[in-house]
């Protein structure tokens, strides 16, 4: 697929969710069922990619973030991205799971294990992203979206534009803001 209809196609998803969510909130309950069996989908491949060792979680998280896009439905803003609002409450959701995950596992290994802490040094990575997770929620959404779709993601410019509904201009300068943000907080300014 070339680039100009992957990104047609990321923004006739993002209008087709988002249409199908505001019907839904205006009260059309088959619309608002089509959306969550479409956005269970999604999810579903987000978290598949990122709970591979953990694959019967799937479900029970994709219920939970679920439950958290209802609950906070009349949050989110018509005039910004479906897509971004609920990618926010995923990763929220995902970041709990893994510290109720971290905690709970914590209490019950043995010192025996001790030599598995040696021989996985795969913990640092995830401990980075937690990390890059928290300082990311410091920024406002013009830094935090284009430096997410642009620097982590690996999306182009003109798609970030697309999926977040900025200008091309506004990704550049949001990417370049929120990184020289970013690297002040990690300076402790």
């Amino acid at each position: 697929m070339d680039r100009t209809t992957h990104n047609e196609s990321l923004r006739r998803r993002e209008i087709d969710l988002q249409t199908l969510f505001l019907s839904g909130l205006k009260g059309n309950q088959a619309d608002y069922a089509r959306f969550l069996r479409e956005l269970s989908t999604h999810l579903r491949g987000f978290l598949r990619a990122r709970l591979l060792r953990q694959p019967d979680e799937i479900e029970d998280l994709l219920q939970e973030i679920l439950l958290a896009v209802h609950n906070g439905r009349q949050t989110y803003q018509s005039d910004q991205p479906l897509t971004a609002w609920v990618f926010a409450i995923a990763r929220y959701k995902l970041a709990d799971f893994y510290r109720s995950r971290s905690r709970h596992d914590g209490l019950n290994d043995s010192i025996d294990d001790a030599e598995e802490l040696f021989a996985e040094p795969c913990l640092e990575p995830a401990q980075a992203s937690r990390d890059l997770d928290k300082l990311l929620e410091e920024l406002p959404d013009k830094q935090r979206l284009p430096i997410m779709h642009v620097k982590l993601e690996g999306l182009s410019v003109a798609q970030t534009a697309q999926l977040t509904g900025l200008s091309e201009s506004a990704v550049k300068i949001g990417v370049h803001r929120g990184l020289k943000a970013l690297a002040a907080m990690i300076r402790g300014k």
